[in-house]
């Protein structure tokens, strides 16, 4: 027997309309990329995303069809969030940080029919633009002017395409379990991986990060999410705070400033702010330098990579900041654990409250952790035992988008294999010990150690080569290139540095080469990496 409930679809528009009606006054604040701050409420927001919504079903797109966006954090974007979700489409976040190459990869494996771009992207679009003959078009996401000089075929400027469009808009009644985003992962081998998000994930997710022992949002908080949007949904803060209707602040271009940051936080009040340990370095920096305190700012939401117990101590000492940890993957939408105290921890010391802040915290209900040994058995959670970290739940993916095998990720018994190990203790607080795969994590974004090694390989002075990551007081974590040389050829770091240039990434280069006799290997002939890992643990750059 069924309940006698009403079947209404959890839609990512719904978000639109309530917002609309409940918090029209609300602000959103953005940098721009001309560095001015652009200021309107929710209600003009809402009356461009269904101008914005008109004009894409007039480009004739279809149910399903992809729109890729390559922007940073603006009120540009956020709108093409709602419009090309609700109305249908789904959106494509790219990480114009990345290789041309892995750009080029993800916009056809996503058969991507348009693509918005910030005005500074054109010249690398316009760079690979015969690479992607599929693409429809593109809208640059600026002002009538922004596309004077681009050589790009058939673009049209955002305020073009949305200036004569009705601000009404009907949002059909869409299937909840539609798609509506899409977010690409890179791994350690082969080509990115695609998670396709959809509208009941997406909302459920919404609903779990807003509450009280999670990112604890409300229509009196003030949020800067600097996590990027063309990252795993901004850790979801587009939904979460609309869905409360927080005041937003974003950076733009400005991500990694420290003076704007800052300013930021004083002028517009902020109370909550989302980065990677990156980003608050700069800005701790800042304000030591300058002896200044953040005077707004309740708590900061840190994941991407560990925190250092010096920045805890940092934010809580000088600006009294309280830092939480929180853990998720692309593949999670990506939150999973949040750092949160428990009743009971009322008397706990100063340095027993950090030793809890250390930790990624715990899972949020929606999300079921265990961890595992070798053999698949269970293992407890008593703090001690550490094994890989599998999870599953209505926001974890459950395939990877057009790729055959992806099952490989998933237990047999329906768990996604997070690639981390970790331990977790008796009161539910988890905490990452170390990665099952090779990818290195410099500043929350993944590099892949393999890509690096194959290019390094190239090289005709190269025998073999093997990256790891080592530690690094601002990235957290940085590649070193381990190199045997090709017997009597001359070959010197310079040379190897020069020869990966424009191959990977520029972030990605190493921060130094290091020439030996000769590489550790498995049994099986694999690089034994824990040997050269163990080899290297003094290591500093």
């Amino acid at each position: 027997m069924h309940g006698l409930m009403m079947d209404t679809p959890l839609l990512i528009s719904s978000i639109v309309e309530h917002a609309d009606i409940n918090f029209h006054d609300r602000e959103i604040v953005s940098v721009t990329a001309d560095e001015s701050l652009h200021r309107y409420t929710y209600k003009e927001c809402f009356q461009r995303v269904r101008k914005l919504a008109n004009a894409l079903e007039k480009l004739g797109l279809s149910e399903g069809d992809r729109v890729a966006t390559m922007a940073w954090n603006d009120y540009r974007h956020l709108e093409s969030y709602y419009a090309i979700g609700g109305a249908g489409y789904v959106c494509h976040t790219i990480n114009p940080r990345l290789f041309p190459e892995q750009i080029i990869f993800m916009i056809n494996h996503a058969e991507d029919k348009w693509l918005m771009i910030d005005p500074m992207f054109i010249p690398l679009i316009e760079k690979i633009a015969s690479q992607i003959s599929d693409v429809k078009g593109f809208i640059v996401m600026g002002d009538e002017g922004s596309t004077k000089d681009t050589t790009l075929k058939n673009v049209i400027s955002y305020e073009a395409l949305i200036k004569d469009e009705s601000d009404q808009f009907e949002w059909p009644l869409l299937d909840e379990r539609a798609a509506m985003g899409l977010c690409y992962t890179s791994g350690t081998t082969g080509d990115p991986k695609g998670v396709l998000y959809n509208h009941r994930a997406t909302i459920l997710h919404a609903y779990a990060l807003i509450a009280p022992d999670a990112m604890n949002l409300s229509n009196r908080d003030c949020v800067l999410p600097v996590v990027p949007l063309f990252h795993v949904n901004s850790w979801g803060s587009p939904y979460g705070a609309m869905m409360v209707g927080a005041k937003i602040v974003y950076p733009g271009p400005k991500m990694a400033d420290g003076e704007t940051l800052y300013n930021l936080m004083e002028e517009e009040k902020v109370t909550v702010s989302l980065g990677v340990p990156t980003v608050w370095l700069v800005l701790l920096q800042y304000a030591a330098k300058n002896n200044l305190k953040l005077n707004n700012l309740q708590r900061t939401i840190i994941g991407g990579a560990a925190v250092p117990e010096s920045m805890i101590r940092d934010f809580h000492d000088n600006h009294d900041v309280f830092v939480q940890q929180a853990w998720g993957m692309t593949e999670m939408t990506p939150l999973g654990t949040v750092m949160s105290m428990k009743h009971g921890m009322e008397d706990l010391t100063h340095d027993e409250i950090i030793a809890l802040q250390t930790k990624q915290g715990r899972g949020m209900f929606g999300v079921e952790m265990r961890i595992v040994d070798d053999n698949q058995a269970i293992l407890p959670w008593d703090g001690v035992a550490f094994g890989a970290l599998q999870v599953r739940g209505p926001w974890v993916c459950s395939d990877y988008y057009r790729l055959d095998g992806s099952a490989d990720a998933h237990t047999g018994d329906g768990w996604f294999d997070t690639g981390d190990v970790a331990k977790i203790d008796p009161e539910g607080y988890m905490q990452i010990t170390d990665r099952t795969k090779d990818v290195i994590k410099s500043g929350g974004e993944w590099i892949s150690s393999i890509e690096i090694e194959n290019t390094a390989m190239g090289h005709p002075g190269v025998a073999e080569a093997a990256v790891i990551g080592v530690a690094h007081e601002k990235w957290t974590e940085r590649p070193i290139l381990i190199v045997v040389k090709v017997k009597d050829a001359s070959v010197d770091k310079q040379d190897i540095l020069s020869f990966l240039e424009g191959k990977i990434a520029k972030w990605w280069m190493p921060d130094d080469v290091i020439f030996i006799e000769e590489i550790p290997h498995t049994a099986t002939g694999k690089i034994k990496k824990t040997a050269l890992r163990e080899q290297f643990i003094d290591f500093k750059l």
